[in-house]
């Protein structure tokens, strides 16, 4: 009788744990964006036969169902709680490194061959238009591994990850290994340096400017000298939104040429001018501090992202003067960047992720001065889902 009064209560208890939340859900209205994750959450997707029976309506709608689900960030916390004390090493597509930091997991299965030679298709054709369009200018491709490579000494033991070189080596095939500025052994010689986020799938400022480096021995320029500047102690990133483990936050630094004091300083001196979209109005620096005191720290740069953004440089350098540069990138550039502005005088900054119309005419109207370079930077994950346009 006691074991069939328990079973009730268990039952009763569930049940009513259950109507609660589900009264909760209902009555709590759906969120647009996580800051907590820094993305855009589902919203409720509209019924139509067709999508019922291809199957993608229910597809979508749990999905829309997982994004909207009360108290998402503390249910979150306490299955990441349950799978470590489990032992596992993977959590939510995020492997637990051996040094107590987190690295993004990418499987090898999730490359599809055909959308390899998709991205190759598209990369050669826009090499091909800056040759004719564009005489004289520069054409390079920077596609910086992320950390689940780079660190793979640090990865849990038996971790698989999909090695990145092979379609590095892909690339350089395709487009020439003249054009691929290849990073990856840069990198891979300060593996025990501070070059990517402990708890952000970003590179940090240092892993940017070693890849400045290399990208100015390539272009054959002399890469300027900085000094840092920590901006934040208590920046947790994407992947601690993922998993939501009591991790040590990383550090943000600025890069500031080593004859300034401060990111304003250069900001004033230079007189730079920054418009993002299209705006009237310009801004006077690559950072914005607001960010500093929100979830995505990593917005510093360049004020996140932006469909298009046209910076004059304002540099008086006799090596900028007159040159321009048009970067086609992912959030990768948003830190490496402010390194090129000491090389031209304008540069153009293109995300086509954000950006919805067609690609060439845009370029003929904003990319096609004579000899002016253009630089395709992603990280190599990045490139395979997002390098795409019409």
């Amino acid at each position: 009788m006691k074991k069939e009064k328990g079973a009730l209560f268990t039952l009763l208890l569930l049940g009513g744990l259950l109507f609660g939340l589900s009264i909760a859900d209902v009555c709590t209205p759906d969120r647009v964006f996580s800051e907590y994750e820094n993305r855009v959450l589902a919203a409720r997707p509209a019924f139509r036969m067709e999508a019922l029976f291809a199957g993608s309506y229910t597809k979508n709608y749990e999905t829309y169902v997982t994004d909207q689900f009360v108290g998402r960030n503390i249910w979150i916390s306490v299955k990441t709680a349950t799978d470590v004390l489990l032992g596992k090493k993977e959590i939510n597509g995020v492997y637990l490194a051996k040094d107590g930091t987190l690295i993004e997991k990418h499987l090898p299965d999730s490359i599809q061959e055909a959308t390899v030679l998709k991205r190759l298709t598209l990369l050669k054709e826009l090499k091909d238009w800056q040759e004719e369009q564009a005489a004289g200018g520069a054409f390079h491709v920077m596609l910086v591994p992320t950390a689940d490579n780079i660190l793979a000494d640090k990865l849990p033991d038996y971790a698989e990850y999909y090695r990145q070189s092979e379609l590095i080596s892909q690339v350089e095939q395709a487009v020439g290994d003249d054009v691929v500025i290849n990073v990856a052994d840069t990198l891979l010689a300060h593996k025990d340096e501070y070059i990517y986020y402990g708890t952000d799938h970003h590179w940090t400022t240092l892993g940017a400017y070693f890849a400045y480096e290399e990208w100015a021995e390539r272009m054959g320029m002399t890469p300027v000298s900085y000094r840092t500047e920590t901006v934040s102690e208590s920046f947790l990133g994407t992947l601690h939104s993922k998993t939501n483990l009591p991790v040590k936050p990383d550090t943000i630094e600025a890069y500031i040429p080593e004859a300034l004091s401060s990111p304003q300083e250069e900001a004033a001196g230079r007189q730079m001018k920054i418009y993002y979209d299209f705006a009237e109005e310009s801004r006077t620096s690559l950072y914005e501090e607001k960010y500093l005191n929100t979830k995505n720290q990593y917005g510093y740069f360049l004020d996140d992202n932006h469909p298009f953004v046209q910076i004059d440089t304002k540099t008086p350098s006799p090596e900028a003067a007159g040159k321009s540069l048009f970067v086609i990138k992912d959030s990768y550039a948003n830190c490496f960047i402010p390194f090129l502005t000491a090389h031209y005088e304008t540069i153009y900054v293109l995300d086509l992720r954000y950006y919805n119309a067609r690609l060439f005419p845009f370029l003929e109207e904003w990319g096609k001065e004579g000899g002016m370079d253009m630089l395709l930077l992603y990280n190599v994950i990045h490139f395979m889902e997002e390098f795409q346009y019409y």
